[in-house]
């Protein structure tokens, strides 16, 4: 997906812009970049590959060529940026996190009025944040082209625009991604995941709402477009996306998790006195994990150790033997905790259902007597439309609907055919459940409500998106 973070200062704005940058580093694993402003138009910038490297390696020896007093920078997981555009405003950095379902039509309705050329990323296609660039300055003002690309793109998009010694930071027009704002003596700052605050001095101040534009100097922040009224945020930033110490909507994520895990404890009664001990899929699931252990009874323990220095989130690489090879390697059995046991497992989520089959097999030849699976979230059978949460080419990658494809005999699967399956705790959704487990090699596997799940987050409903369980949304991009 990607993350982003801006400051604008007194002084020197560099080791602030550095380390908020890189507390996003969990949202993204391909390309991370920086750009810096002399204030008068000109842009040190650098941009490099993480695809296998963390963040901070990459620009150590960047950092002391920096000088300036506001900077963005972003980590993403495509396209190449911050960019820097020369237009009738000025020049000017950006970065974007989102996603631009309508690009090619964008970019062809371009070429068509006379533009005659757009850059490309690296892996060959359209760099959306390019796009969205090109949006803005077909407007008068930054502000109204900002709100012109929103309303041009169909998908979703926040924005940070760097433009002398201001930045404008604006929320996707459905707030999918959380942008908040922050203050200290003599320096405000912006960011996606509030965890990048503390520790730099920050204090949350602010969280824009859905659409809002804010104009930020070293001194204040100005509202230049009030927040719209519809809220979609993103679901998966309390059930696996956001770090653990992060805020959005005034919902933490970890302490979502354990209610979370505690919920799908409570419907587990009838089956407790089968399992040994609770075990979380490092690291998405350990929190939902903790409170499913606590309010069990049932005793934590790790039957899987991370080993995090050197292998990256496995479900970055576009090729699928290569996310299986890394969540392999970075997992490491503990036989101890095996052996002999009956193990319940949480994880945030099955997507494609590969590398949990992989790892119940590695578990079975580390001698465990049963594998118990709890998803923390219901099955998915929808790619999301907003956000890079899945690189996957086909829905049928996804392990839901390749069960129900199978349960049906069919090799393309129709909205009608999908409706039938989405009502919990129904023959067709057991029948769906089954299906699963049986693939995986699971002893049991059950799913999180979700309407419990919701509860648990604790943001009123009709806030949250939660398009890719039960494909509905806003009005114009609702399938049931």
């Amino acid at each position: 997906m990607g993350g982003f973070f801006g400051v604008v200062s007194a002084d020197d704005c560099v080791c602030d812009l550095f380390y908020g940058t890189d507390y996003h580093s969990h949202l993204g694993t391909r390309r991370g970049g920086l750009a810096v402003s002399d204030g008068a138009g000109r842009f040190h910038r650098r941009i490099h590959d993480i695809t296998n490297a963390q963040f901070r390696s990459k620009f150590d020896d960047d950092i002391p060529k920096f000088r300036g007093k506001a900077g963005i920078g972003v980590i993403s997981d495509g396209e190449d940026q911050p960019l820097v555009i020369s237009s009738s405003f000025g020049n000017f950095s950006i970065v974007t996190v989102g996603k631009i379902n309508n690009i090619k039509e964008i970019a062809d309705s371009a070429f068509n009025a006379g533009h005659s050329h757009l850059s490309e990323s690296s892996d060959g296609e359209l760099n959306p944040t390019e796009i969205i660039a090109m949006l803005i300055c077909r407007k008068d003002s930054i502000v109204d082209g900002i709100i012109y690309a929103q309303e041009t793109i169909e998908g979703s998009c926040s924005i940070l625009l760097l433009i002398g010694d201001r930045i404008y930071a604006a929320r996707d027009k459905y707030g999918r991604t959380p942008v908040i704002f922050g203050r200290k003596p003599g320096a405000c700052a912006v960011t996606m995941e509030s965890t990048a605050f503390p520790n730099l001095g920050y204090e949350t101040e602010y969280e824009l709402g859905p659409g809002e534009i804010l104009e930020i100097t070293e001194k204040e922040a100005v509202c230049r477009r009030e927040p719209l009224d519809e809220m979609k945020i993103c679901s998966f930033f309390w059930v696996y996306y956001g770090y653990p110490s992060s805020n959005y909507e005034g919902a933490n994520t970890e302490s979502a998790r354990y209610r979370n895990g505690a919920s799908m404890a409570a419907d587990d009664k009838d089956m407790l006195d089968q399992v040994d001990s609770i075990c979380g899929i490092p690291d998405s699931g350990i929190a939902h994990a903790i409170g499913y252990s606590n309010a069990s009874g049932k005793p934590y323990q790790r039957s899987f150790v991370k080993y995090t220095p050197t292998w990256p989130r496995s479900f970055m690489p576009q090729n699928q033997s290569l996310r299986d090879l890394v969540a392999r390697m970075k997992l490491i059995p503990v036989r101890e905790q095996i052996d002999g046991k009956r193990l319940l497992f949480c994880d945030d989520s099955i997507v494609r259902g590969t590398q949990m089959k992989d790892t119940v097999i590695r578990l079975q030849a580390n001698g465990v007597k049963a594998v118990h699976m709890r998803s923390a979230c219901p099955p998915l059978l929808f790619n999301c439309k907003f956000l890079n949460f899945s690189r996957s080419r086909s829905q049928l990658d996804l392990a839901a609907r390749r069960a129900i494809a199978k349960l049906e005999n069919v090799e393309e699967l129709t909205d009608e055919i999908i409706a039938e399956y989405l009502v919990y705790g129904s023959p067709k959704y057991n029948s769906m459940v089954e299906e699963m487990r049986k693939a995986m090699h699971l002893t049991s596997l059950r799913f999180q409500k979700l309407e419990k799940l919701l509860d648990a987050i604790g943001v009123p409903p009709e806030k949250l998106c939660t398009y890719c369980w039960n494909g509905k949304d806003v009005k114009k991009q609702t399938l049931f």
